[in-house]
């Protein structure tokens, strides 16, 4: 993989369906969420770096759904980062089941720091990380 670009799959947990036997529309943020983190160990990196000392907290999250996914469903997790700034980064993710696109959604987090009064500060990605992430090509967030 590349610094833009991520795929992880996940066999669907019958925990995660509803009474209709499809996934909770609210599981698509976990699994966001997973493939964000294991995005983050594929470069070496974990989300929660004591070191670095900053938080990723959400600012926005939106799915649009196609096709329902159901118990022990393996859906295949595609993340490309859409959009970095020095503060930012924006994630697409698609979700496949068999090759079928079953939903789509988007992510962006803010990198923050606490200050000395302990509340949360927008601040600059380091760099042991920004230079770790590209945005993927237009071509491949269009598909």
């Amino acid at each position: 993989m590349t610094a833009y670009e991520f795929i992880t799959t996940r066999r669907i947990e019958f925990s995660e369906t509803d009474m209709a036997g499809i996934v909770h529309f609210s599981n698509f943020c976990r699994y966001m969420e997973h493939a964000e983190h294991a995005f983050f160990r594929s470069l070496g990196r974990s989300i929660v770096d004591p070191d670095l000392g900053v938080g990723w907290p959400r600012v926005h999250l939106s799915c649009d759904f196609k096709k329902p996914l159901r118990f022990e469903d393996e859906v295949e997790i595609h993340l490309l980062v859409s959009a970095k700034s020095s503060k930012s980064i924006s994630y697409q993710f698609r979700f496949r089941v068999d090759d079928v696109e079953a939903a789509r959604g988007a992510l962006t987090v803010v990198c923050v720091r606490r200050n000395e009064a302990g509340e949360m500060k927008a601040a600059s990605i380091p760099p042991e990380i920004a230079d770790q992430i590209e945005v993927a090509p237009a071509d491949k967030l269009a598909e």
